[in-house]
C-alpha cells in the first residue's frame, strides 16, 4: 500500500472520537485525546464543519458529529442496494423455513449484518441489523471469505466461539473449498452451541458475490438427525438466485 495523507488519517480520528460517546468535545480535549497541536486540529474542524461533517455548538464552542455524515451513515444500512432489493426475498425466506433469515456482506474483516428477519413465532428475538459476526465462525461469513474475490481469512489465531469452530487455518481454507464446490456454506453449533445455519452467495450482475443470504436455528429443528437437510439448503440457494437476478436488472 502506497504512503496515506496525513491529514486525512487525522480527520478520521476526529470523527472516531466523536462517534465513541454521546458528549460533545472541545478543542483542548480532542487534542488531549489524539495527541495533535490545537493549531492542527482548529485547521481540521474547520474544513470538517465547512463540508458538513461536525458541527459546532454556538454556546459551548464544542463539537459534534454533523447531520451530513449521519445522513451518510444511515444510508449505509437504508439505501444499499443490496438490502433494498433483499428484504422482500429474506421475508419470503424466513416464511418458508420457518427460520430467521439473516443478510450480511463483509466489512472490515467481519460479517456485518444488513438485514435480519424474526423467526416467524411468538418467541422473543433480538434485532441483530448492525452488529457483526466472525467470518470464520458463521455460514454467512464463510461464503463471503469463499466467494468475495476481496475476502481473507483472518489472521491466526482464530478464535474459538465454541468446541465446535474451526481454529486451524489448514481446517479453514479446506471448509471454504468445500464451499466453493457446493456453493453454499453450513454451520455447525461454530458460533452458538445449539444452533446452525445455512447461507449462500449474493451475485452482482458481474458475478462477484456482494454478499450473502441465509437462515440460522436450533440444531433440533434444523438438523435433527445431525445433518442439515436439504429442502432447507435450497430454500436459501433459491432466496440467494432470486437476488442475483434482481441484481442483475
Amino acid at each position: 500500500m502506497g504512503e496515506t495523507i496525513q491529514s486525512v488519517e487525522r480527520a478520521a480520528a476526529i470523527l472516531r472520537l466523536l462517534a465513541s460517546g454521546p458528549r460533545q468535545l472541545g478543542v483542548a480535549e480532542l487534542a488531549r485525546a489524539l495527541g495533535l497541536p490545537k493549531g492542527t486540529l482548529h485547521g481540521i474542524l474547520r474544513t470538517l464543519v465547512h463540508v458538513g461533517f461536525v458541527e459546532q455548538d454556538d454556546a459551548t464552542g464544542k463539537y459534534r458529529l454533523g447531520a451530513t455524515l449521519l445522513h451518510l451513515g444511515s444510508s449505509y444500512l437504508d439505501v444499499n442496494e443490496l438490502r433494498t432489493r433483499s428484504i422482500n426475498w429474506a421475508d419470503a425466506l424466513a416464511g418458508r423455513s420457518r427460520e430467521s433469515a439473516w443478510i450480511g456482506t463483509l466489512h472490515e474483516g467481519h460479517v456485518l449484518v444488513i438485514h435480519h428477519v424474526f423467526r416467524p413465532d411468538d418467541s422473543l428475538q433480538t434485532l441483530q441489523v448492525g452488529t457483526y459476526l466472525p467470518t470464520h465462525a458463521s455460514a454467512l461469513g464463510k461464503v463471503l471469505l469463499a466467494f468475495d474475490p476481496y475476502g481473507e481469512p483472518p489472521p491466526p489465531p482464530l478464535r474459538p466461539h465454541t468446541k465446535h469452530t474451526i481454529t486451524d487455518p489448514a481446517g479453514l481454507e479446506a471448509e471454504l473449498d468445500r464451499v466453493r464446490a457446493r456453493g453454499w456454506a453450513a454451520e455447525m453449533e461454530e458460533l452458538t452451541e445449539g444452533e446452525v445455519a445455512i447461507a449462500a452467495p449474493i451475485r452482482d450482475p458481474r458475478g462477484v458475490a456482494v454478499g450473502a443470504i441465509g437462515i440460522r436455528g436450533a440444531v433440533e429443528r434444523l438438523a435433527p438427525g445431525g445433518d442439515l437437510p436439504m429442502e432447507f439448503v435450497s430454500y436459501v440457494r433459491d432466496a440467494a438466485r432470486a437476488i442475483t437476478r434482481d441484481l442483475a436488472r
